[in-house]
């Protein structure tokens, strides 16, 4: 009774860790993706820094801008407008 109760024990452990590893590498914080555009163009002074999305999002060529007062924005990487920004902003650190 005893070798099943730690066979049992050791099995719950080990999906636990394995539970805790998985989510750690395979899971994609939302704020690291892109679900809606600005499509508007918008003031090069309210922009900080630019980020890219993750490679893991569904939705390619998008940038995260961040923005003063601690806003996100995401905005495509083919406008000519946000092309034209990229040469003058730096990446986020």
């Amino acid at each position: 009774m005893k070798i099943i109760t730690a066979a049992l024990v050791c099995l719950l452990l080990a999906g636990a860790w394995l539970q805790a590893v998985g989510a750690k590498s395979m899971h994609v914080p939302a704020s690291n993706c892109c679900f809606t555009l600005m499509e508007r163009k918008m003031s090069l002074q309210r922009i900080q820094c630019y980020k890219n999305t993750s490679s893991t999002c569904s939705y390619k060529n998008r940038l995260i801008l961040k923005l003063n007062g601690g806003r996100e924005a995401c905005v495509s990487q083919t406008k000519s407008w946000v092309q034209a920004y990229l040469k003058r902003i730096n990446p986020c650190q």
